[in-house]
């Protein structure tokens, strides 16, 4: 089986899509089904590498570290733009990171950038800083605390 579909939960995902978008039909999931076994197969050629994914609670702590921080910081955007727009103090830090595995350091990102307010500018490899735009940046080792305790703590549990 793992030759026909060598990435299966890829191909399900795949046809999940394509018969939400398309519609269920005979046809659909005929060509549906040819779509998802082709393209997984076209991942072969990509070659992968591991992930490092290890599943933890820490997944489940971390979606909602994520979810209750966009939330709150949704509101406190608004309340910069709204009612204190002379009063912004935006800015650039340097984020110096332990991270090392690129699929965590892209779920950071994700992270950083999903979040109101905050915005992932740029990774240096070499020197493993990420530089970050913070839209009320007061302090700028408050804010390195901040991503360091509350993300990437987790995501080295997660990751590597």
């Amino acid at each position: 089986m793992n030759r026909l579909f060598p990435y299966p939960v890829l191909t399900l995902a795949l046809f999940v899509m394509w018969i939400l978008l398309t519609g269920f039909s005979p046809g659909h999931v005929l060509l549906g089904g040819l779509v998802a076994a082709l393209v997984s197969r076209t991942m072969l050629s990509l070659k992968p590498e591991p992930t490092g994914f290890r599943p933890s609670l820490a997944i489940f702590r971390l979606a909602g570290l994520v979810l209750a921080d966009i939330v709150r910081s949704n509101f406190a955007v608004a309340r910069i733009i709204l009612f204190k727009p002379a009063e912004r103090h935006s800015g650039f830090l340097h984020l110096p990171v332990e991270l090392r595995n690129p699929y965590a350091l892209a779920v950071l990102a994700v992270i950083i950038t999903a979040t109101p307010g905050t915005l992932w500018v740029q990774h240096d490899a070499r020197r493993h800083v990420i530089l970050i735009h913070v839209l009320d940046l007061i302090d700028e080792e408050t804010w390195i605390r901040f991503i360091k305790d509350r993300y990437e703590r987790l995501l080295l549990e997660i990751f590597e």
